[in-house]
């Protein structure tokens, strides 16, 4: 949770409204570049909601399509499909009482996104091949890296799944928009560094913080986070 929190006005105004909508079950949209925390963030409002001791699960959108899509959501029974040797519960089913996270929203398939709204607005669903009706408490939890409303002008992206989506957006900035938090960021990775693999906490001299500050960090959190174990290990 430090990352979003060290001596960032804009982070300590963010922590603000992820405090206030943990408490509601409302969708909330997280929005902003790969490597900003995105999946940090959304688990931080889970954890400070009603749903903490429920199953937090995430959902990479971008990887799967058509029929495959289908079945990561709302799972399949045996014999459904060709290789479904066994039922499967899907990710609506897994995440029951908790919460969803839809990682990178913007690339569900647009053929998927109105069966994935249908199950937003009324949540009860049928496996694949299934004729029972399964009902969930889900809460919604979605992020991306894109303007989802350009893609709805484009007609890439269902105008009615992103008002349902979009209810509570928040917009998280770049590190370079932020980069007085670098020198508090570097001394915490490096003190999770040090516990993680039992070495001394090495002491970094102010002009390699220079240097880091003046980088745009085009990986944002990500690659500073990954740069400083790299150099913790070999070094």
């Amino acid at each position: 949770m430090q990352e979003f929190i060290l001596c960032s006005k804009v982070m300590r105004s963010i922590m603000k409204v992820v405090n206030d909508v943990a408490k509601y079950d409302v969708n909330v949209i997280l929005i902003g570049e790969s490597g900003t925390g995105k999946e940090l963030l959304a688990k931080i409002i889970h954890l400070k909601s009603s749903r903490a001791k429920h199953p937090f699960v995430p959902v990479n959108c971008g990887v799967l399509s058509g029929l495959l899509f289908a079945d990561k959501l709302f799972g399949h029974e045996k014999g459904s499909f060709t290789g479904a040797i066994n039922k499967e519960k899907g990710c609506f089913e897994l995440a029951d009482k908790g919460s969803l996270f839809l990682d990178e929203v913007s690339e569900v398939p647009f053929g998927n996104q109105v069966d994935f709204l249908r199950v937003l607005e009324d949540p009860r669903f049928l496996r694949i091949g299934g004729n029972e009706v399964i009902n969930v408490d889900v809460r919604i939890i979605s992020a991306t890296n894109k303007n989802l409303y350009d893609l709805v002008q484009q007609r890439l992206f269902r105008e009615d799944l992103f008002y349902r989506l979009h209810v509570v957006p928040i917009h998280i900035p770049p590190l370079r928009k932020r980069k007085a938090v670098i020198p508090n960021m570097v001394d915490h990775f490096l003190a999770q560094l040090s516990a993680t693999y039992h070495k001394p906490k090495p002491e970094v001299k102010p002009e390699v913080l220079d240097i880091f500050c003046r980088y745009e960090w085009p990986g944002n959190v990500r690659e500073i986070k990954n740069l400083l174990e790299r150099v913790f290990i070999v070094t």
